[in-house]
């Protein structure tokens, strides 16, 4: 029985995002050079091998929370770019103490970086060709990785809050399979015409003014006025 597939979510693969794709490179260079370059004991190993370790973590949990809950996932892919902005901070302060240069947007190894960078998502290649740099590249590498993930990352979240406006949450998913199953099986009265459903507060009536088989109030008088279905509302154009 494939029932759920009408309204379970079947785009949870987030192996396939590039956001997450960016963010294992992130991690992957991350954890290389806390290890090479930090000094053994100091906290800062752990915080930026965490941080990085958030950043991809969170987007893949929050992906898969997304199936019943889109407010979860928002949240969750909303802390991963809150992780890697803290990893940012890191490498910045790291340059800064030290002495190194951070590159200017405009310089040309930065533009060289930013070239390689947006075009490689393959984690491998970055392990294979940071054993090769310095700590002051190899920061800047991940600077700029962090940059561009974050847009990734901005335009995912503005993606997914169109994408509930447009569909809704769980709960209008489910209540449309719900409705298609009723229609393909022959169920009438499902959409609350004659109150099957229970819409517009009447039960079994086959009448247009909704005046007969009223649904008891709890004191066991019938209400004045029936209930009125609600009217949709379109999420483009909410005066439609």
């Amino acid at each position: 029985m494939n029932e759920d597939k009408n309204f379970l979510r079947q785009d949870n693969n987030y192996r396939t995002l590039k956001a997450f794709r960016k963010a294992e490179c992130i991690y992957d260079v991350t954890f290389y050079f806390a290890h090479q370059f930090l000094k053994t004991g100091d906290r800062t190993i752990d915080q930026m091998v965490q941080a990085a370790r958030s950043g991809k973590q969170n987007l893949a949990e929050g992906n898969i929370d997304g199936i019943t809950s889109r407010e979860m996932e928002l949240k969750l892919t909303n802390v991963n770019r809150a992780s890697l902005h803290e990893l940012l901070l890191d490498y910045e302060d790291y340059l800064r103490v030290r002495g190194l240069e951070q590159w200017s947007y405009n310089d040309p190894r930065c533009i060289q970086t930013r070239a390689f960078c947006k075009k490689h998502l393959d984690s491998a290649v970055y392990r294979s060709k940071i054993k090769e740099r310095s700590d002051e590249t190899i920061a800047n590498i991940a600077i700029t990785l962090i940059h561009q993930c974050d847009v990734l990352i901005r335009g995912l979240i503005e993606w997914k809050k169109r994408d509930f406006i447009e569909k809704g949450g769980i709960r209008e998913e489910m209540y449309r399979a719900r409705k298609a199953w009723q229609k393909r099986n022959g169920m009438s009265g499902f959409d609350g015409q004659n109150g099957f459903n229970g819409a517009n507060g009447v039960i079994g009536s086959n009448r247009s003014d909704g005046q007969s088989g009223q649904m008891p109030s709890p004191n066991g008088s019938n209400p004045s006025q029936p209930t009125s279905p609600i009217k949709p509302i379109n999420p483009i154009d909410p005066t439609k």
